[in-house]
């Protein structure tokens, strides 16, 4: 089974729809819900293993929805914004968790959010919007080591066998997404800037020749 475009019928083009409301994007909502449960597992009930569970079925659930949306012919337009918003939102809002928590420290956070914050600006300079660029192998790698290494840093702070083996597990896994993450931001921002700039520069023109009528 491959793990870039699982999913993919050989030979069959891929048509984007406007639907909303597919199965792949439900999956993809369900993975937002997962959010505020994890954060009331580790918070407010230090429920560990339970949490566990969420992270691993919210971890699934991103791989589930792409194979879903190429294997039916489902992938929409809405579900190309929302998977990757999806994914974002559960790393930011997971990482302030552990943060809260005392897992992990505050430069995990820091890590995570600024080349995040750095793309949106870019993407509302050039674009006032999504940019809609496609994923890349390096971002969805990022994603993966993020979303395994999460849980078992999660699981480390449990007492089970291996606490120890899972912790350095984790944080290997957890460096290589970050590092992953700060390198697919580097090429996201360059693909956004050539991209962008003659929008924004036709943009401008417009704008100069309306004012001047």
């Amino acid at each position: 089974m491959r793990f870039f475009d699982a999913g993919t019928r050989p030979g069959a083009e891929q048509v984007e729809t406007d639907r909303l409301f597919t199965l792949p994007n439900i999956i993809t909502i369900l993975r937002f819900f997962g959010v505020p449960l994890f954060m009331w597992l580790v918070l407010a009930e230090r429920e560990y293993g339970w949490a566990v569970v969420v992270l691993a079925v919210m971890g699934s659930t991103d791989w589930v929805d792409g194979y879903v949306a190429r294997r039916l012919g489902q992938v929409s337009l809405l579900g190309k914004v929302l998977d990757p918003a999806a994914d974002r939102l559960a790393l930011l809002a997971v990482a302030l968790t552990l943060v809260l928590a005392d897992v992990v420290q505050w430069w995990y956070l820091a890590a995570l959010l600024v080349p995040d914050l750095a793309l949106g600006t870019a993407s509302l300079f050039y674009f006032h919007s999504h940019p809609d660029l496609p994923v890349s192998k390096i971002g969805k790698l990022r994603t993966a080591f993020l979303l395994v290494g999460t849980p078992l840093l999660v699981l480390s702070k449990l007492s089970v066998p291996g606490a120890v083996a899972y912790a350095v597990v984790a944080w290997v896994l957890l460096l290589l997404g970050l590092i992953g993450h700060w390198i697919a931001a580097f090429n996201y921002f360059r693909a956004i800037v050539a991209k962008g700039r003659p929008v924004r520069e036709s943009r401008l023109e417009d704008n100069g020749w309306e004012g001047g009528r």
